[in-house]
């Protein structure tokens, strides 16, 4: 039995590093050193073919640029049809229906050069690839394809139902949230329409699901299980891991730029932010609960870190328009994996007000480096932290300003139990765990299949 473990995003853009990103990248350095009676095989599916990655980072320049070329292509591509998916709610698609006709004309006319030059960046940066980054696989009948990736972007869908068809393969699906179906008010509407469709594909195909939290596990089981879905696989089994904490990008000699290390050396104590600038982060939320800190003269700052995402810009604007930018409020939108580690370190608390996620990796990552955190009370993060970290209510930011102001006075952090006490997770853990957990169930599916046929 072989384990072929999708990873067709993080192969297209090896140089981006979010949340799933590390995931993925992390998940497949384990499996390369872990061996648990199964051969695992990084695999990417294109062009309705299977290809085992022997090299994810391209050694060749021109490669490496056609690729990043490629990807901005379809970046620029998924703007340009949120665009025109906005334009089609203005007055102008309201006047008549033959403006209408003639506007959605015209935006089809638009997308055409966008559709040809990815058509001709993909066919070039394929031939260059094959043969010595990819090499084609056959697949076997017995094989286990583990949807790792960000699979729900993908086009290869077709594809893999046709493996399943007709060589009998298992698909295990990994599932980092169910935000868009749960809290669709915080998703782009084109991310909703790919992550439902998706599902629906994801609940019918799947012979298992993964997890990224015990919490993610029973959010997918309640959706797949309400959900009207014919010809499911049977005993279609759900399970979950929980993520390491390491940020395998830092790297010693790497360099902290000096704009980042100033903001440190101010004095005053910083409360860090760290997560993507988007609405189900919740930042407004820290700007409300720290604007009382600060009106009431408390000198402490807050700190930003993430990049820019989507539907951020009143957010944005906010924070750039704020009185106290640049003095105790800050952002940093492009640190590195060694900068990010640095800003850890000289915190004095990560603040975490996120309204839902599938894990929290960057209270994992800061607990490890003895950083206390405060966070949402939201189920998911009582898993992962416990009784470690202290909890304010969404509804009152009021409860926020009083655990910083507590903490300040007598610089006891308001936990019920002690950071030091409090251990996790390495990236080699969660692999193992990850590993471990689909081979069980795999295993007992083929047991359960061996046992239903000897008694047919």
């Amino acid at each position: 039995m072989r384990l072929l473990v999708e990873c067709n995003h993080i192969y297209e853009h090896p140089s981006q590093n979010s949340g799933i990103q590390r995931v993925v990248r992390n998940i497949l350095s384990g499996l390369s050193r872990i061996k648990e009676n199964a051969d695992t095989i990084p695999v990417i599916l294109k062009y309705n073919k299977v290809y085992e990655v022997k090299q994810m980072i391209p050694d060749n320049y021109v490669m490496y640029l056609g690729n990043h070329l490629l990807y901005l292509l379809i970046r620029a591509r998924e703007l340009y049809l949120s665009y025109c998916k906005r334009s089609e709610r203005t007055w102008l698609f309201c006047t008549s229906s033959f403006l209408r006709r003639g506007l959605l004309f015209l935006f089809k006319i638009g997308d055409l050069p966008f559709r040809f030059f990815i058509l001709v960046f993909s066919c070039l940066c394929h031939m260059g690839e094959v043969g010595s980054r990819i090499v084609q696989l056959d697949v076997k009948s017995d094989d286990v394809l583990i949807l790792l990736d960000a699979s729900w972007h993908q086009d290869f869908l077709d594809q893999v139902e046709a493996q399943k068809k007709t060589k009998g393969i298992a698909i295990v699906s990994v599932v980092y949230d169910v935000i868009p179906l749960s809290h669709p008010q915080f998703c782009t509407d084109r991310l909703v329409a790919v992550f439902q469709h998706w599902f629906q594909w994801a609940s019918q195909i799947s012979d298992g699901f993964m997890a990224i939290s015990e919490t993610t596990r029973n959010h997918v089981q309640s959706y797949v299980l309400r959900g009207y879905v014919e010809n499911k696989p049977q005993d279609q089994w759900f399970d979950y891991f929980h993520l390491g904490s390491e940020l395998d990008l830092s790297k010693q000699n790497d360099v902290v730029r000096d704009h980042v290390q100033k903001f440190f050396q101010k004095g005053d104590p910083v409360y860090l932010m760290v997560g993507t600038i988007e609405p189900r982060k919740n930042h407004g939320y820290l700007l409300d609960a720290f604007d009382l800190l600060w009106h009431s003269g408390l000198k402490i700052n807050l700190c930003f870190v993430g990049k820019a995402g989507w539907k951020c810009e009143t957010i944005m604007k906010r924070i750039r328009n704020h009185s106290e930018y640049n003095r105790c409020l800050f952002m940093f939108n492009d640190l590195s994996d060694t900068e990010l580690d640095y800003c850890y370190r000289k915190s004095r608390s990560l603040v975490f007000p996120a309204f839902a996620e599938g894990f929290g990796l960057p209270m994992v990552e800061a607990m490890r480096r003895g950083l206390p955190v405060m966070a949402s009370d939201i189920p998911v993060f009582r898993e992962v932290g416990g009784d470690f970290v202290a909890y304010f209510d969404l509804d009152t930011p009021e409860t926020l300003s009083e655990l910083v102001r507590q903490y300040e006075k007598d610089g006891e952090f308001p936990s019920m139990k002690k950071l030091k006490e409090w251990s996790w997770l390495t990236w080699e853990d969660s692999t193992r765990q990850f590993l471990t957990r689909i081979l069980f169930h795999v295993n007992s599916h083929h047991i359960g299949e061996n046992i239903r046929s000897q008694s047919e």
